[in-house]
């Protein structure tokens, strides 16, 4: 170990870290890994099950040496989190399987991302991190049966640790906020850029009152230690419920806040102070700006580029960033000339990686949301495909559509019944479990799942155009959180409205929505039904949802066969009440019985017992009402959906 003593001092006289990868059986790389923790003093954080989970625990913390057990599964996210929590002189330890064998092994991270019911090969992802590693010259790869060899350390100079005192870039931003009378601020860094110690160092310096928010108090460590008593933390939520006032509102990690939620925080307080990680490895990036920031005029932003805890240059910072696609810079260059469309498989990470590469880039920048996750599905989840409007230098925009659909007649008629939620298929299972047709998911289609024009591109019709190059065999799906922006924006494309969610989604504070553009004739048939149960639900769930939903109201107040069938699906199997509320509203218009379950429900008087025994209540209820409308053909409707409970 004499060779990693000798690395180490010097990584701390330059400031630097190193990425080590051991590749072998996972004894192998155990035991080598357990050796060097042994014979190197510092932290050793260890990564192994669940790394996504314990990383929320290690966010805006300082560490010393870390490894993280890639050996059965690689969580992107998580490996590049930890290596920003590692001080200057750290090593970051990689255990992976033997190069050779790797692409072909099942990943179980994949479990997470790839909607597949095993855990699959990620064979393209795998290929690129070790031309990353291969092409890096700093990056240390330890082969088992191989002896090893550390790289030539380069030449550089001394490095020297932060004091404590404000940086130059530091000092300058904080020189505007102390003398800002009002606004909002927003500053932007990669990791180790000193963004936390410098919102620590605004409260310090401030007169007035503040409350510091994030997505959790473990990651604010660093604002307390510069903050010192002046540190007083609220929970979003909390924050928001509460009728707290103060002169600062200062958010870490506002990118992973809800926008709805973090919007009204924001107008809440006279100052406001947004700092978030940019380079996506936590679901941000340069989108942050471009899609939250843009609501407020007069917002001033700012960025971070000098690390503080680690000296430019840093070789660990570099490979991470380049086999995980860390590139914003995409968004700053122009596309020039004529649109070309081009159609792309995820085997364009072999033949053409660096067009592949652009499109996950502008995604990034476009959809802050968008992560290393992400990236995995890209590449190695089946079903993907990908359109892309070539321009020069870079690209203009890019549609990504997976493919939906295809279940058996069995497997969608349980999934209408309630009885199965398999993994995937997001839309076409939404059409079976919250519309009136039970085959629903045997159609097949693809769904949109993101689509970017670059901001320099935009208003000139890309986006329209990748989506009419665009088929499904069936239909095109589209599921979005709904504004009336976007909906115009799909309108224009030739969707179909044919669902609205009945609760909000925490990312985006909106309804979910869905339409369909149909390809087939099933397809037309499939979402001409599923409109018309729209339009004549539309009253009802309108005013359950307490949102106007946007179609003609085609309300009707008598039974007809479909609700029959919900109202047996709800009465008889697992059909969800949110699903069924129009049916149900319609059944107690006809039934004359006291059904005192249903009726407070519906009027919002329910009764305290727990939300499974109300459940089962309003199902009985349910099943007695149509009985008493109609006993045979209720028993025939039950009989037939108990049924698709048994399926191959």
């Amino acid at each position: 170990m004499l060779e990693f003593e000798q690395l180490i001092r010097e990584l701390e006289r330059t400031g630097h870290r190193r990425l080590v990868v051991l590749s072998g059986e996972a004894q192998w790389t155990l035991t080598q890994a357990l050796t060097l923790r042994d014979a190197l003093p510092g932290d050793w954080v260890r990564l192994d099950e669940h790394p996504s989970k314990a990383i929320s625990g290690l966010l805006g913390r300082e560490f010393r040496h870390a490894v993280f057990d890639a050996s059965a599964g690689f969580d992107v996210a998580a490996f590049a989190a930890l290596s920003g929590t590692l001080s200057a002189g750290s090593l970051l330890v990689l255990r992976v399987p033997p190069l050779d064998a790797w692409p072909g092994l099942p990943d179980s991270d994949s479990l997470r991302w790839s909607d597949s019911a095993e855990a699959i090969a990620t064979p393209h992802f795998v290929h690129h991190f070790c031309r990353t590693i291969a092409a890096d010259p700093d990056a240390i790869v330890w082969l088992q049966g191989c002896g090893l060899s550390l790289p030539p350390l380069p030449d550089a100079p001394d490095w020297q640790p932060a004091s404590g005192a404000p940086q130059r870039e530091q000092a300058e931003i904080l020189d505007v906020l102390l003398g800002m009378p009002e606004g909002i601020v927003a500053v932007t860094a990669a990791r180790g850029r000193g963004k936390s110690a410098l919102a620590g160092m605004l409260l310090n310096r401030i007169a007035g009152s503040a409350v510091v928010t994030a997505p959790s108090k473990g990651a604010t460590d660093i604002i307390a230690r510069f903050a010192g008593e002046r540190f007083h933390f609220m929970a979003p939520d909390a924050l928001l419920a509460s009728s707290y006032q103060a002169d600062w509102l200062i958010v870490d990690e506002a990118a992973a806040i809800p926008g709805p939620l973090l919007e009204k925080l924001a107008v809440r307080f006279p100052r406001v102070l947004l700092t978030t990680t940019v380079q996506g490895y936590e679901g941000t990036g340069r989108g942050f700006l471009l899609k939250f920031c843009g609501r407020f005029t007069g917002l001033q932003r700012y960025s971070l580029s000098t690390p503080v805890r680690w000296a430019a240059g840093c070789p660990l910072e570099r490979v991470v960033a380049s086999a995980l696609l860390f590139d914003d810079t995409l968004i700053d260059r122009r596309p020039e000339g004529e649109v070309r469309l081009t159609s792309l498989t995820p085997t364009a990470w072999e033949s053409r990686p660096a067009l592949a590469a652009s499109v996950y880039e502008l995604l990034c920048a476009a959809h802050y949301r968008t992560s290393p996750l992400d990236l995995r599905r890209m590449m190695d989840a089946p079903g993907q495909q990908f359109a892309v409007a070539e321009t020069n230098p870079v690209i203009a925009g890019a549609l990504w559509l997976v493919e939906e659909g295809g279940l058996s007649p069995e497997l969608s008629r349980a999934v209408w019944a309630g009885y199965r939620r398999p993994r995937g298929n997001l839309v076409a299972q939404s059409l079976a479990a919250h519309g009136g047709s039970p085959l629903a998911a045997t159609l097949r289609g693809r769904r949109v799942t993101r689509i970017a024009v670059h901001p320099h591109r935009q208003r000139e019709g890309i986006g329209q155009a990748l989506v009419r190059g665009a088929s499904g065999e069936d239909y095109l799906s589209v599921s979005f959180g709904y504004t009336d922006e976007l909906w115009r924006f799909w309108q224009q494309c030739g969707f179909v409205l044919v669902r609205m969610g009945s609760h909000r989604e925490a990312s985006s504070g909106c309804y979910t929505a869905m339409a369909l553009l149909p390809q087939s004739e099933a397809g037309r048939q499939l979402c001409e039904q599923a409109q018309r149960r729209l339009k004549r639900d539309a009253r009802v769930l309108s005013a359950w949802n307490g949102e106007k939903i946007p179609v003609e109201d085609g309300w009707e107040a008598t039974l007809n066969n479909d609700d029959w069938l919900e109202l047996a699906g709800f009465a008889f199997a697992h059909r969800a009440f949110s699903t069924s509320v129009a049916a149900l509203t319609r059944l107690l218009l006809t039934v004359d019985m006291p059904l005192p379950a249903l009726r407070g429900k519906m009027d919002g008087k329910t009764e305290d017992v727990g939300r499974k025994a109300l459940l089962a209540t309003l199902r009985n209820e349910t099943a007695q009402a149509i009985e008493s409308l109609d006993y045979l053909r209720s028993q025939q409707l039950k009989e037939d959906i108990l049924q698709w409970q048994f399926f191959q």
